[in-house]
């Protein structure tokens, strides 16, 4: 892009703020063009757009003349119908970009007075961190340099996958927007497992979380799939090979439990789309 965008975010919560601190870390956006909207804005935000003269909650009369790029939507997605009707002339002049789970193309627009440029975005747990990854869909109306601005603002998150189809999102929901709570949960079992042998419960506990982010990072700077990874440290007649014998050996039993509780994900996520 040729010029820093100006930014309306309505909602500064955990993912807003998180795409707020990303956007000002990496001077991504214009601060002195670019708004906060959240009556219920929390000290810390306040002083970050204070310090970066970002407004937070000026008349909307005076953003809509001076102009905006992207208005980016991040309340919880029951409050939407409540709340975007009052920023109907600001996504008339901007690309809407919507981080709102279930929240569809045609419930956004219908809530924005007929806005019909509209992208939505499903980033996940990390994207606080800035080490997340989203899945990125725009409709017909958003045009290349609308899509590059999506992309610009999303990688303050991280990583950004764009998909086909506005269906796809529920299947990025389904793997990457749940998929940390898998890690969780598979750290959980490890660590309790190390327990259960005999180590003390802060000793597994370490171990267990220690090497779910050791190989997390490990994966991030290898160019060989995560397959020929664990090929690699998997040998022949050894430990790890005994232990994968039984997670995911002749039966694939774990292959086939992941793939079970993705397609539940799935079907949960198109259920609550509006």
């Amino acid at each position: 892009m040729r010029h820093k965008p100006s930014v309306a975010l309505i909602g500064a919560g955990a993912m807003g703020g998180a795409l707020l601190r990303g956007w000002l870390a990496g001077d991504v956006i214009a601060p002195s063009r670019s708004a906060v909207f959240d009556p219920a804005i929390d000290g810390e935000m306040k002083t970050l757009c204070a310090s970066h003269g970002v407004a937070h909650n000026p008349p909307l009369d005076d953003v809509y003349k001076a102009g905006i790029d992207a208005v980016v939507i991040a309340v919880k997605p029951q409050m939407a119908n409540e709340v975007l009707g009052q920023f109907a002339g600001l996504a008339s002049q901007a690309i809407v970009i919507s981080v709102m789970a279930g929240k569809t193309i045609a419930g956004i627009s219908a809530a924005l007075g007929g806005a019909r440029k509209i992208a939505r975005t499903m980033p996940n747990l990390p994207a606080a961190i800035g080490k997340g990854v989203s899945g990125l869909y725009a409709a017909e109306a958003v045009d290349d340099a609308g899509r590059d601005l999506v992309e610009v603002l999303m990688r303050a998150a991280g990583e950004t996958v764009w998909v086909s189809a506005e269906a796809d999102i529920d299947f990025v929901t389904a793997i990457s927007g749940s998929g940390p709570a898998y890690y969780f949960l598979l750290t959980e079992a490890l660590a309790e497992a190390g327990e259960a042998l005999g180590l003390s419960k802060e000793t597994a506990a370490k171990l267990a979380r220690a090497t779910f982010t050791g190989a997390g990072a490990l994966m991030e700077t290898e160019a060989r799939s995560p397959a020929h990874i664990r090929r690699a440290v998997t040998s022949p007649g050894g430990t790890t090979e005994a232990a994968l014998n039984i997670l995911d050996g002749d039966a694939k039993a774990l292959g086939r439990l992941v793939n079970e509780a993705v397609r539940a994900a799935a079907a949960r996520a198109r259920d609550l789309s509006d």
